[in-house]
C-alpha cells in the first residue's frame, strides 16, 4: 500500500523553488531545518573540536560514556549545524547518547580533503576527551554518508583506533554519478538528479582525482572497518551508491546492514517530524549503534 505521508512530502519537495546560487542554496538548506524546531529536552552546547566549529546535542537518557560524530549532508556544498540540528539530536535520542555534530568547511571555497581532516580532527577531539573508541559512532547523511566512510579509512591511515560502527543515510559515494539509478530513478526522486551531483562533485573536488579512496570510498580498501548500516531509499537517484557500497564492504568481510526502505526519498530521516517512516529509520539506526557502542 503507497505511503500517504511520503505522497504528500514529494509534492512540497517538487513545489520548492531551486536556487542556483550558492549563498541562497544555503541559506534556504538551513532555513528549511530550523524550521522543524527542538524539543525542549534538547540541550545544545557549542564547542571547539580541535579547531572545527562544532556542538553536542542530547536528550536527558544520553548516555556520556558514548559518542556520535554527526556529519552533515549538502554535497559538501551546502548544510550546516542550523540545517541538521534537529536530525542530529534525534539520531542521538534514539541511541540512547550525546552528538557531536560538526561545521566541516564547505567547498568551493574550502575543497577535498578539508571535510575529511575536519573529522578527523574532531574524532581525535572525542579520543582526546576520554570516550573509548568503541564508545564512539560515526553517522552521516548524503555527503555525510560518504564521508562517513571516507574518515573511517582517513582514521585508519592516522593509525588512531577505529570507532565502534558507522551509519550511512542516503550515501554519496561516487564522484562520477555512474549507477543506473541516475537513469531509472531519475523520475521518482524529487530531490537528486545527476547534473546536480557532478556540478556539487566539481566543486568538492576542485581537481583531485574522483576516485581517491577519501573522496569515493567505493574505491577503497575497506577491510578491517567496523559494521556499517547504510539507509537508503527505493525512489533515490542515490540508490546504486548504496548498493554498491555494500558489495564493497561485504566483499571485504566487513558486517554490513543494507536497507533499502520502499518509497523513500533522499535522507527521508529530516522529515522525522511529518514522516512516520522517518522515525522508523531513526530508530532502526539508533538500535544499531546502542547495539554497536555496547560490543552486543
Amino acid at each position: 500500500m503507497s505511503d500517504p505521508e511520503i505522497a504528500k512530502l514529494r509534492a512540497v519537495i517538487a513545489a520548492r523553488p531551486r536556487a542556483s546560487d550558492i549563498a541562497q542554496m544555503r541559506a534556504d538548506a538551513d532555513a528549511r531545518g530550523k524550521a522543524f524546531g527542538l524539543p525542549a529536552d534538547v540541550t545544545v552546547q557549542p564547542v571547539d573540536a580541535n579547531g572545527v566549529r562544532a556542538e553536542w546535542t542530547s536528550t536527558p537518557d544520553a548516555d556520556p560514556s558514548n559518542a556520535i560524530l554527526y556529519l552533515h549532508g549538502g554535497g559538501y556544498v551546502i548544510g550546516s549545524l542550523d540545517s541538521h540540528r534537529h536530525l542530529m539530536a534525534e539520531v542521538g535520542r534514539a541511541s540512547g547518547t550525546r552528538t557531536l555534530a560538526i561545521d566541516y568547511r564547505l567547498a568551493p571555497e574550502h575543497p577535498f580533503p578539508a571535510p575529511i581532516e575536519d573529522a578527523v580532527a574532531a574524532y581525535r577531539y572525542l579520543l582526546d576527551t576520554g570516550i573509548k573508541p568503541n564508545r564512539i559512532a560515526l553517522a552521516g547523511d548524503s555527503a555525510g554518508g560518504g564521508l562517513v566512510v571516507g574518515a573511517l579509512l582517513a582514521i585508519r591511515e592516522a593509525g588512531l583506533p577505529l570507532p565502534a560502527c558507522g551509519w550511512c543515510i542516503s550515501p554519496w559515494v561516487d564522484m562520477e554519478a555512474l549507477g543506473e539509478s541516475f537513469t531509472d530513478r531519475a523520475a521518482a526522486d524529487p530531490t537528486v538528479q545527476q547534473a546536480t551531483i557532478q556540478m556539487m562533485a566539481q566543486w568538492y573536488l576542485g581537481g583531485a582525482d574522483p576516485r581517491h579512496p577519501h573522496a569515493a570510498p567505493i574505491y577503497g580498501d575497506l577491510s578491517g572497518l567496523p559494521p556499517l548500516l547504510i539507509q537508503v531509499g527505493a525512489a533515490e537517484t542515490l540508490l546504486d551508491d548504496s548498493v554498491a557500497l555494500a558489495r564493497k564492504a561485504g566483499a571485504a568481510d566487513v558486517i554490513v546492514d543494507l536497507q533499502i526502505w520502499p518509497e523513500m526519498i533522499h535522507i527521508w530521516h529530516l522529515y522525522f517530524p511529518v514522516l512516520s517512516a522517518g522515525r522508523r529509520a531513526i530508530a532502526s539506526g539508533g538500535s544499531f549503534v546502542r547495539n554497536a557502542v555496547r560490543g552486543e
